[in-house]
């Protein structure tokens, strides 16, 4: 049978046959037309948990360094720390990942660190505090022996940092590996005795937690094995005004956190692109210490060294052509950091000091300083 086409639909099919001709032509002329790759200037972060401050952490890295043409930061949320080392090793996409630094040594012990011996790091960040939260009938961390106590999922920061510490305090309770939402809910019924969770304080996770609801957050003995593998730290009211009594600070332990790079090759675009990140985020974070910000950015120290870590080249490159301005912190933040120093210290010694005699002493520091010169 012969169709016959009217002129009409002749004139219809010759004017889509022309405009998909012309797109064609276009999406050619557009590709031949640009050297630049889709992804350049794109670097993937990695975070752990969305109740972890690091998915903060990573959106204000962003708001300095996206310029919305040739930098980006992309967070991707991860699945916890083992899994986040990984991911930073074999995962094509992930160029950063934010870290705790005791997941190496225990990737270290248990012979799985492999490809991740390649990863580096740009900076050390934040201080992240181990919390206890238990029931009102738990008075210490003995206490535990024999009860639930939450850790979160197997592989998750908390997971290994929590699980140290109870070998270090030869305590044995009985562990769950529930999320973090899941257990505290469970803690609020009575349903388990504690949730260990590590985080940068203060922890959203605690957000309308209080003493009222019968939860209190346990302190951390400081022996010798605790301090000599964690750094000392203190919860106080102004972290936790619901759950710390004023003048009565709980104390903990802390594990840092670093911000880590793939294994790169020097000359590929992802390079580049870290390279890129590192110059902005670095020449711009003095931005980071403006009220609105986090508070954990005052703790950042740029030119901080990581024990068994070694430093991403751009990073270091930039660190010795800015030495001066990485190293030499604000007054105010000078005494910050002297002050915690001042704490960590009389905290491994089971002492403290009143803030008149931090004061009185860190006048005298300022004074032997100004004759160093």
């Amino acid at each position: 049978m012969i169709k016959f086409i009217h002129r009409r639909d002749r004139l219809g099919y010759s004017c889509l046959g022309a405009a998909i001709v012309s797109a064609l032509l276009m999406v050619q002329a557009s590709a031949a037309s640009t050297d630049r790759p889709r992804n350049a200037g794109v670097v993937e972060l990695e975070t752990e948990g969305t109740s972890n401050i690091s998915v903060r952490i990573a959106e204000e890295m962003a708001e300095i360094v996206d310029d919305g043409a040739t930098r980006r930061v992309l967070p991707v949320v991860g699945r916890g720390a083992v899994q986040n080392f990984s991911d930073l090793a074999q995962l094509h996409g992930i160029d950063m990942a934010i870290l705790q630094t005791d997941v190496v040594d225990y990737l270290r012990q248990q012979h799985l660190l492999g490809a991740a011996s390649s990863i580096t790091y740009i900076t050390k960040l934040y201080n992240e505090e181990f919390h206890l939260l238990a029931r009102s009938d738990i008075q210490s961390v003995g206490d535990l022996a024999g009860q639930t106590v939450n850790i979160d999922r197997p592989g998750s920061g908390t997971a290994i940092t929590a699980t140290r510490i109870f070998d270090l305090l030869q305590i044995a309770p009985n562990l769950g590996n529930d999320t973090e939402q899941v257990a505290l809910e469970k803690l609020k019924k009575g349903d388990i005795a504690a949730v260990a969770f590590v985080a940068g304080k203060p922890a959203p996770l605690f957000d309308g937690v209080d003493k009222s609801q019968g939860l209190h957050l346990l302190s951390i003995p400081l022996n010798t094995k605790i301090t000599s593998a964690y750094l000392p730290a203190q919860i106080t009211a102004a972290d936790y005004p619901g759950l710390v009594a004023q003048s009565q600070p709980i104390d903990t332990i802390a594990v840092g956190a670093v911000l880590a790079v793939a294994n790169l090759q020097p000359l590929s675009d992802r390079y580049r692109n870290v390279a890129n990140f590192v110059e902005t985020f670095f020449t711009g974070f003095q931005s980071l210490l403006a009220p609105g910000h986090h508070p954990k950015w005052r703790d950042v120290n740029l030119a901080a060294d990581v024990p068994g870590w070694k430093r991403f080249p751009a990073a270091d490159q930039w660190l010795k052509r800015n030495a001066a301005v990485a190293k030499t912190p604000e007054p105010d933040n000078l005494k910050q950091i002297f002050e915690r120093f001042i704490d960590e210290r009389l905290l491994a010694a089971g002492r403290r000091m009143s803030q008149d005699q931090k004061d009185d002493l860190f006048n005298q520091f300022q004074r032997w300083q100004s004759t160093q010169r």
